[in-house]
């Protein structure tokens, strides 16, 4: 009986042509799996194309409730952004996925798992990492680090060469990820810094010059940082992050052009569609701001950069990530409440915060008088928080 192996199958390029690649230079059993965390897909098409391909067994796997309970959700508690700007589409996806891969391989008693990431990418760490949290004596193999393939046009040459079906061309040769959270789009003149990137590129949405000319107003509720109903309606996570991307979508939300520095230790070029997940971070940050004391505030901005830091490099199952994890969750028991924005053209606005949370109150903030708060004591409070440098300005110290 031949030895399996469970590739990690997408039905684009890469693991297209893998599995003509593996059946070529090793002596396995090539079981596919395909694993839907919200890709635009068409999972029967996938599951015939993989089998065309030449694969013995394939799984078609929805993990998109789970991707938006477990990962995109814990995302937005932290409101988690690496460098400041990305959103961790692509990042996110990749634990549950890789788990789900290891089950599967346990499963059918497989000896190795492949993937199709790039040696160049983060990708190959977090699925690496992720599979040996689960299984750390399991076999992998990355086609991208061992074979003859260098580049993407490569990679057309050699589907065409074996009669493998695929969607990609010279011509338009960006390198996408898509789940519920976002699509990536890397590659072709978006490599080259001096070039604007094309509107025409967008899958998500639309420009903000494209975008409708009248505002959409939407209410979105909060329950201890984790969003569950939209404009008063309970929603599955997964309509709920279906809907949202709609909104951001046609309100032309959460298009990102930036330069990353990659684990890997260059700097790249992506444009990121986050659609609905830019909608849920400014509406979790607008009800936080009203409901979070301030030093945990303050604070928990901190842990958020190193929060980001650790699911861009794939550390999703570590002590320090779960430590964190419950942090998080702590700050997050008053985060109750609904938030309503304004969406228009790009922007979001906020519209109202309706919370029984809420630390901001009105006679205390307001300019008037407060029972709570005597402006004289301001007095004594000042030259006191001033003392340090009142002194060292009498030592002669600056």
């Amino acid at each position: 009986m031949k030895e399996k192996v469970v590739l990690a199958y997408s039905g684009g390029l890469d693991t297209s042509i893998i599995i003509a690649w593996l059946k070529e230079n090793y002596d396995y059993d090539v079981i596919a799996v395909c694993l839907n965390v919200g890709q635009n897909d068409d999972m029967e098409a996938v599951e015939k194309k993989a089998y065309a391909s030449g694969a013995s067994k394939v799984y078609i796997e929805d993990l998109r409730e789970e991707f938006v309970t477990e990962s995109l959700y814990m995302a937005v508690k932290a409101e988690a952004k690496y460098e400041g700007k990305y959103m961790l589409g692509t990042s996110l996806a990749r634990p549950i996925m890789a788990k789900r891969l290891v089950e599967v391989a346990k499963k059918e008693n497989a000896s190795a798992i492949c993937h199709g990431c790039t040696g160049k990418g983060n990708d190959q760490v977090r699925f690496e990492s992720s599979i040996w949290a689960f299984d750390p004596f399991m076999k992998i193999i990355a086609p991208w680090r061992i074979w003859d393939i260098k580049s993407r046009e490569d990679a057309i040459d050699y589907a065409n060469a074996h009669n493998i079906e695929i969607s990609v061309t010279k011509a338009k040769i960006y390198s996408r990820d898509e789940n519920l959270w976002h699509i990536s789009h890397e590659g072709g003149d978006i490599e080259d810094l001096k070039n604007e990137h094309k509107d025409e590129i967008y899958m998500k949405g639309v420009s903000p010059i494209e975008a409708k000319d009248e505002p959409t107003y939407v209410e979105i509720y909060f329950e201890q940082g984790i969003p569950k109903k939209i404009d008063g309606v309970e929603l599955s996570p997964v309509e709920l992050m279906m809907k949202l991307n709609e909104l951001g979508g046609e309100n032309g939300i959460g298009v990102e052009d930036l330069i990353e520095n990659r684990l890997v230790g260059m700097k790249s070029r992506g444009v990121y569609e986050t659609p609905g997940g830019t909608i849920l971070y400014k509406a979790h940050s607008i009800l936080e701001s009203a409901t979070l004391e301030k030093d945990a505030m303050h604070y928990k901005q901190l842990i958020s950069i190193k929060y980001a830091e650790m699911i861009y490099e794939g550390k999703w199952f570590t002590d320090l990530k779960h430590a964190l994890d419950a942090f998080i969750n702590e700050t997050q028991k008053n985060v109750t409440g609904t938030v309503k924005v304004k969406l228009y053209k790009g922007n979001i606005k906020p519209a109202g915060i309706f919370t029984e949370h809420a630390l901001y109150d009105d006679e205390i903030s307001s300019f008037g008088a407060s029972d709570m708060y005597d402006h004289k004591d301001a007095e004594g409070f000042i030259k006191l928080f001033s003392l340090p440098t009142k002194i060292s300005a009498m030592k002669g110290n600056k």
